[in-house]
């Protein structure tokens, strides 16, 4: 086992292990799991010129710069789909800037060639294991039974990636904040980035906690039951006491496997207090409308996203159903918030005129 170099960048894909726990790196001689952490160095920099660490704080990368990087699929399609190889490399790319890697699969010709990473070895605790992020979950549960009413979650999803949904429930979670209620936030589906639940933070979520804080560098192709342990460890973790509010992204579109997943999942539609949809624009709205009725019997209570910060997006899309739209980017705190407290009503049936 050979020792790391001083100086060398934990990112955000790593939240769950700490400098203590990594004593040194041994040659990758095994295929990968997700989860798995590598000793690398920046060999050439291509997409992602900078990784994320811990708290947040963005670190600029240079050719030989040292960090860890953790193992994971990436579903992006404004980016990469990357899986993890099924043997070991000599290199692997960079899927996010938090330090996830894999071997990309296809990629949008919006973006270039990833940045490439050398791998040193992989990062091993005094007694020479494998240091893999899902042993060490940061958050744990008190107990595995939920007990009802529970806590309101208004549960934010859309079209893709970049439709609005992260905009979507900071307003949420500050309209909420403002009125007086008490917040939480989590985002149980996606790619390790923390500047998501950050924002949601920003705006008076607290605690807040997504994946990565039970070890998952990412959820894209993990299981069915994978991912009902993410919902349910941070529902049982935060959403506890009936009188506050929890305000939950789904990453990517409703199409999108383990988004699909979720919202098939009776554990998740029966937490359902609102529903907010978000689309770029007023005819992918419409488009979605119609994909959650047929594809899965959901109504939303509200509109958001992109396609609100526009008024002309917003008079197409109320020619064609009268659920409220809600402009993310010009909050009205006092509007959003009757929105959002009343009585559960996002499983009714309402048709898209």
């Amino acid at each position: 086992m050979k020792k790391l170099s001083k100086g060398y960048i934990i990112p955000s894909a790593a939240l769950t292990i700490s400098k203590k726990q990594i004593k040194g790196y041994i040659p990758m001689e095994k295929a990968p799991e997700i989860g798995d952490v590598i000793y690398g160095s920046i060999d050439l920099i291509g997409q992602h010129p900078s990784l994320e660490n811990g708290s947040g704080r963005i670190h600029n990368v240079h050719q030989g710069t040292k960090a860890l990087f953790v193992f994971g699929n990436r579903y992006a399609p404004d980016y990469y789909e990357g899986v993890i190889p099924s043997e070991p490399v000599e290199a692997v790319d960079l899927l996010a800037r938090s330090g996830l890697v894999g071997m990309v699969k296809t990629r949008s010709t919006k973006v270039i060639d990833p940045t490439r990473v050398k791998v040193l070895g992989y990062a091993c605790d005094a007694e020479g294991q494998i240091l893999n992020t899902t042993n060490f979950p940061i958050i744990i549960p008190k107990n595995n039974e939920k007990k009802f009413p529970r806590a309101k979650m208004i549960l934010v999803v859309g079209t893709a990636m970049n439709s609005g949904k992260s905009m979507a429930a900071v307003s949420c979670c500050w309209a909420l904040s403002a009125g007086g209620a008490t917040v939480r936030a989590s985002k149980v589906t996606g790619t390790a980035s923390l500047k998501d639940i950050l924002h949601m933070n920003d705006a008076g979520a607290s605690p807040y906690a997504d994946f990565t804080f039970l070890g998952y560098p990412s959820t894209y192709l993990l299981k069915e039951e994978e991912m009902l342990k993410i919902f349910n460890s941070l529902d049982l973790k935060y959403a506890n006491n009936r009188e506050n509010y929890w305000v939950v992204e789904l990453a990517d579109g409703i199409n999108q496997r383990e988004t699909a997943m979720l919202l098939n999942s009776p554990e998740v539609r029966c937490r359902i207090h609102k529903l907010i949809f978000c689309a770029a624009d007023a005819f992918g709205a419409i488009g979605g409308l119609n994909v959650l009725k047929n594809k899965f019997d959901l109504v939303p209570d509200a509109i958001s996203g992109v396609c609100s910060s526009s008024p002309l997006h917003v008079q197409e899309l109320q020619e064609f159903t009268d659920i409220p739209v809600f402009n993310s980017m010009d909050i009205d705190s006092a509007y959003l918030m009757r929105l959002l407290g009343g009585k559960k009503n996002s499983r009714r049936k309402k048709e898209v005129v």
